[in-house]
Parts: structure tokens; sequence; C-alpha cells
């Protein structure tokens, strides 16, 4: 009788409690099992995790099954394996995107802005440098430590570089690949080389001394890539540059070409006319010298007397035959004659 009524008595409010008590419990007990086990996980083979024991430092685990307390007892922090390299591209050097929109629209009224992403080189000139880091994690414990702080401090030791290697060299041994520099391959490779190795030793050296320091940011740099580049409305300018450099070449060359063609022609010609005028000269010289052999002949005929007087009859003879009569003035004299041309009448007698 007794079950029947307590049976009897138990009503479904209480059927209704029973069941959320029991959907509560085993909601608890699944709760609490999800938090015994929420940090046992797997660990990647390219990564390492860092167990901190209510925020202290108490070991770090290997790739594999990581089996640790669960939150906030044990702390669980996943880094990158030590063989794993990170690249980290440090946009803190590159034109921000508010210079960016002013060069588009042309305003260059605000200073803020004109100076962003150039970097002045030692002979007062601007570049630009595009700069990427490759780095390790070494020290798990201290990357971990330093948290968020660890790329920002990053950027700030690449452009400390930069702006340090840049202001120590001009702006040629920068720009190691300009066209119009007269150079070998293997010397542009060393001096790109250079610019590198310079950046990087510069970062190394300054994790060196923030580890120094306490402050280690628990990474090791791996290598760097620098490109240098010049600003756009530089780098116009030096083409506009190099192309009239070019042109004035080419001009010059030509104009080289014309004169040498000219200076070649003008030997020719005077080489015709010289010795155009040597050969009148010789006929001219000749022609006189045979004018003048009779004159000479009677210039020296102070030992033959009697040469005028030949000469003479041998000239006067032929003189004669050409005339039609001949008179003598004296009879006496026959050096005073009157000849009468072939075919002219005799002058009548009074």
């Amino acid at each position: 009788m007794s079950d029947n009524r307590t049976k009897k008595s138990a009503g479904p409010w209480t059927q209704s409690i029973g069941l959320a008590f029991y959907a509560l419990y085993g909601l608890t007990l699944l709760a609490a099992a999800t938090w015994l086990f929420s940090n046992v996980r797997q660990i990647p083979a390219d990564s390492r995790a860092v167990v901190l024991h209510f925020g202290a430092q108490q070991r770090i685990a290997e790739p594999g099954l990581l089996l640790t307390w669960p939150k906030p007892i044990d702390d669980v922090v996943m880094v990158p394996a030590p063989d794993r390299v990170i690249e980290r591209h440090v946009t803190a050097l590159l034109r921000s995107a508010d210079a960016l929109h002013a060069d588009m629209r042309e305003d260059n009224s605000n200073d803020a802005l004109a100076g962003s992403g150039y970097l002045l080189t030692g002979d007062a000139g601007v570049v630009q440098l595009d700069i990427s880091v490759f780095y390790r994690v070494a020290t798990p414990m201290d990357y971990v430590l330093q948290g968020e702080h660890v790329l920002p401090a990053l950027d700030r030791l690449v452009e400390r570089a930069a702006i340090a290697v840049c202001a120590s060299r001009d702006l040629d041994t920068i720009l190691v690949a300009r066209p119009e520099m007269v150079s070998g391959d293997l010397n542009v490779a060393q001096q790109r080389e250079r610019l590198r190795a310079d950046v990087q030793h510069n970062i190394e050296h300054n994790l060196q001394r923030l580890a120094q320091s306490g402050s280690s940011l628990g990474i090791t740099l791996e290598r760097v890539t620098v490109q240098s580049t010049l600003p756009a409305t530089t780098a116009t300018a030096f083409n506009a540059v190099l192309t009239a450099s070019q042109q004035a070449s080419q001009a010059i060359a030509t104009a080289n070409t014309d004169a040498s063609l000219i200076r070649q022609k003008s030997t020719q010609l005077a080489d015709q006319l010289r010795q155009t005028a040597q050969a009148q000269a010789r006929e001219k010289v000749a022609k006189a010298q045979s004018d003048t052999a009779m004159v000479n002949r009677l210039a020296s005929s102070h030992n033959d007397p009697d040469l005028l007087a030949r000469i003479y009859r041998e000239r006067i003879a032929a003189i004669l035959a050409q005339a039609e009569a001949v008179i003598t003035v004296s009879p006496q004299d026959d050096a005073h004659l009157i000849l009468q041309a072939a075919g002219q009448k005799e002058p009548s007698k009074p």
C-alpha cells in the first residue's frame, strides 16, 4: 500500500526535476572530462610546445602526444620547430597607403607623408629598400615570453639596420644594378652581396645586444634579402637622363661619322686640287722655259758674238717670204725695210 502511495504522490513536476538533475549532472561530468583532457593534444612535426605551469616556465615538449594539466593550471603555447624557417616581410620600410594615395593625387603638401618609405643615403640621396628576413626560433622560452612583441621588435631592428647601412653608403653603391653604370657582372654581384651582408650583420649584432641585456627575442637570423629601388619620380627622372644620354651619345657618334666622311672627302678633294695645281704649274714652267729658251741663249751669247746675226738671218728669211714686196728705205741700210703684204696694191707714186 505504501509503495503505491509513493508512486501516486510523484507528480510530473517531480519527474521533470529529476530528469533535469540527471541531465545537468551528465553535462557537468562531460564538461569536467572535456576540461580535464583539454591540454591533451598532438604536437605537429614542425612545431614544439612550451608548457607554462601557473604562468611559470615548466618544460618544452617535442613533437608527439602531449599530456599536461588543463588551464589555468598549465598553459600550452605552440612555437615553430628549430628547423622551420619563418619569413618576415618588413612593410614598415615601404611607402604607406596614405603616401601612395597622395602620390596618385600628386599632393605634396603633407610633409609627414613626403618621406614615408624613403631612406637617406650618405651623399644626400633618396632610396627605397624592400627587406625580408628569414629566422628560426632558437629559444622557445624567450620567444614565448616576448610573445606579441617579437615581430614589432624585429621590424624595428630591420629599420635601424637599413637606416645605418644607407647612411654609410652613397646612392651609386646601393643601386648596384643600375644599367648606366659600367661594371662587370661579378663586381655588381659582390656589391649586392656586401649590401645584404651588412644589413644582416647589423640585425644580428642588435639581436645579440638584446640577448645580453636580458631581452632576448629567442630567434636567430637565417638570411636577409634586400632589394633597392628608386622612388617613382626619381626613377622617371633617371630614365629621362639615361635616355637623353643615349640620344646624345648616338648624336655624337653620328656627328663623328659625318665629320669623318666630310674630312675624308675634303682630303681627297684637296689632294686632287694639289695634284692638278702641281701639274699645271709644271706645264706652265715647262712652257715658260721653252718660251724663254731663246732669250736665255741670247743672254748667254757673250761668248758667241755672231749668234744674234745668225738668228736674225734665220728668222728674217721666213718673215720676208710672207711679204709680196720688200722696199729698202735706204740702199745703204738693209735693217730698215718696208714690207708689203700679199694682195695689197703698190702705193701710187706722186
